[in-house]
Parts: structure tokens; C-alpha cells; sequence
């Protein structure tokens, strides 16, 4: 169990390269789901392209939500989006600098899929088999003897070696090399974009908005950990509410056994009267309540904290009030006027 929770502490105090690490095998197991993928065209003039468009965009778009959904950060920035401003405004700035941050990783996996989609070319073969041009690649003298229905019948069908039956007026293995080297041409200036893209949103971005970006950044990782912070002390302040009481319990019950009472006359009875013995230990767990020491006060408190959070300003005296001032309003410089009188 110990080396169980330096693990666990070490993905915690190391989140960020742990999402990494989480992306890239994301990424990698996309790869490999595609390639175990059999991939299998209808060859049929109306079903092509909206079944290659299906493969090509679904699992994308559900390797995105699933990036997200392993981001711890979701929850986060939902809560931050959602809560009531109370004495805290909320930064439009750092909600945008959350949200980036979680989309590009989980971005990566998709991308990965339609890069190896693109560059294996069974997905382009398949959506556009019936463009390819008849008239330049294959015997275009006997083109004009089919109808444009019978000719769309007959390219939908290269995909398919076993049932494909025109070899007369285009070579099957014409047709495959032409759309591959469109689609690889394709896959490889998609990786290029999207490395480009990566590389300026990356590096170049906070060159221009230094500024800008440090405070996004700064107040991102603050409202992370006030969030941590917040949970364990909740969960310090369970664990010491729970003792207190399991404590209290059994002190009642070992004075009321003492007494001779019932258990129905315990229920009657008020705590107090346990008269339980105080020791260090106790202290030390009621010290940890921090004064909360019944559930309505703390259902309070949890209202109170989504609700109305602490402004951000240290060893402040007076609550700050709507627009950011104490007392409810900026003060504004007095005007003394001293009056002397002279006895000469």
C-alpha cells in the first residue's frame, strides 16, 4: 500500500506530465484501434462517402470527449464557469487559458487517427473512388457507353477487388494508386498544418500576450490548488468530526452501561451528560473542526463557499462587497479644515 500511495502522490504533485503521458497513450492506442480496424466499403454509389465520412469523423470526435473526460480539470472548470461570482469575479481570461490547455491534449488523439487515416488511404479510396477522372486514366472510348448511374455503379466498386468487374474500361490498380497518392499527399500536409498550428500556439502565442498569459497562467494554477487545498482540509475535517462522535458515542454508551440504563434512555439523554474525559488527543481532533461542529453549520459553510468565495486580497479587515472595495464603496479623500484662534 505504501508504494501504492508514493504513486499516486507522485501523479498528483506531477498532474501535468501525467496528462501527457495519458495524451501520448491515447494517441498511440488510437493508432493501434485503427490498424486492428477492419475496414470494410460498402461499395455502393450512395453509401461510400457518408461511411468513409463516418470513419473518419466519429472516433475523432469520441477520442476528444474521452481526453476530456480523463482530464481532472473538467470538473474544475465547470465548477469555476458555473459558480456565482459572490466577492470573487470571475476571469473570462483564465476560464479561455483552462479550456485551451485541456483541448490540446485532447486533441492529440484525434489527430493521430486522421493522420494515420489519411496516409493509410482506404478511407479516400472509399468516399471518392467514384470521381476518379475515367477519361484520363482508363479507356475513355468506351466512357460515353454507360450512363452516368451505371458508370457511378461500376467506380464504386474499386475498393472491392472480389466484385469488381471493370477492368475493361479502368484498371483497378490505376484508380488505387491515384486516390492513395491524393490521400498520403493530404495526410502528410494535415501533420504539417497541425504541427505548424501546435508550434505557434505554443511558442509563439506567449511572446505576444507575456503578460497576459502569465496572469492566466498564475490564477489557473491558484484555482487548482485552492481546490485541492479545499479538499483535503474537508476531508482532515471529516475524518475529525467522524472520531469525535464515534468518540462521544462510546463514552455515552460506557456511562449509560455504568448506570444501567436502556438504550432507549441514552437516546433521551443529552451528550453532555457522558462527562467525557478530555484528553490531548481530543483536543488536538476538536482543534482540527475549526469550530464546525454540527451538520447544518457545515452545510453552511459548503453553501457559503460555492456560493460567496474570499476575495482575493490577504489581511482584509472589512468583507469586500460587489465592486471590489470594503464597506461598499471606494473612499474617497476627506477634506480637513482646521480652525485656529488667537487670544492677541
Amino acid at each position: 500500500m505504501d508504494k501504492f500511495r508514493m504513486v499516486f502522490q507522485f501523479l498528483q504533485s506531477n498532474q501535468e506530465s501525467f496528462m501527457n503521458g495519458i495524451c501520448g497513450i491515447m494517441a498511440l492506442a488510437s493508432a493501434q484501434i485503427y490498424s486492428a480496424f477492419d475496414f470494410n466499403c460498402p461499395c455502393l454509389p450512395g453509401y461510400n462517402a457518408a461511411y468513409s465520412a463516418g470513419i473518419l469523423l466519429a472516433p475523432p470526435l469520441v477520442l476528444f470527449l474521452l481526453g476530456l473526460v480523463l482530464n481532472n480539470n473538467v470538473s474544475m472548470l465547470a465548477e469555476e464557469w458555473k459558480r456565482p461570482p459572490g466577492r470573487r469575479a470571475k476571469d473570462p481570461a483564465v476560464l479561455r487559458y483552462m479550456f485551451c490547455s485541456m483541448a490540446q491534449r485532447a486533441l492529440i488523439a484525434p489527430v493521430v487517427w486522421v493522420a494515420v487515416t489519411l496516409l493509410d488511404g482506404k478511407c479516400f479510396l472509399c468516399a471518392f473512388c467514384t470521381a476518379v477522372p475515367v477519361t484520363v486514366l482508363g479507356n475513355s472510348s468506351r466512357a460515353p457507353s454507360l450512363t452516368p448511374p451505371e458508370l457511378a455503379r461500376l467506380l464504386a466498386r474499386v475498393p472491392c477487388p472480389e466484385i469488381y468487374d471493370g477492368d475493361w474500361l479502368l484498371a483497378r490498380e490505376v484508380a488505387v494508386r491515384y486516390l492513395r497518392c491524393i490521400s498520403q499527399a493530404l495526410g502528410w500536409s494535415f501533420v504539417l498544418l497541425t504541427t505548424l498550428l501546435a508550434f505557434v500556439v505554443r511558442s509563439v502565442r506567449p511572446c505576444f500576450t507575456q503578460a497576459a498569459f502569465l496572469k492566466s497562467k498564475y490564477w489557473s494554477h491558484y484555482i487548482d490548488i485552492e481546490r485541492k487545498l479545499f479538499d483535503e482540509t474537508c476531508t482532515e475535517h471529516a475524518k475529525a468530526f467522524a472520531k469525535v462522535c464515534i468518540q462521544q458515542f462510546f463514552e455515552a454508551m460506557n456511562h449509560d452501561l455504568e448506570l444501567g440504563h436502556t438504550h432507549g434512555a441514552l437516546a433521551m439523554a443529552p451528550a453532555s451528560s457522558a462527562d467525557p474525559v478530555t484528553t490531548d488527543g481530543a483536543k488536538e481532533e476538536r482543534e482540527k473542526l475549526r469550530g464546525i461542529t454540527d451538520q447544518g453549520a457545515m452545510n453552511r459553510l459548503l453553501t457559503s463557499w460555492h456560493k460567496c468565495k474570499p476575495p482575493l486580497k490577504l489581511g482584509q479587515e472589512e468583507p469586500l462587497m460587489g465592486n471590489g472595495w470594503p464597506g461598499g464603496g471606494p473612499r474617497l479623500p476627506r477634506k480637513e479644515v482646521a480652525t485656529y484662534f488667537s487670544k492677541v
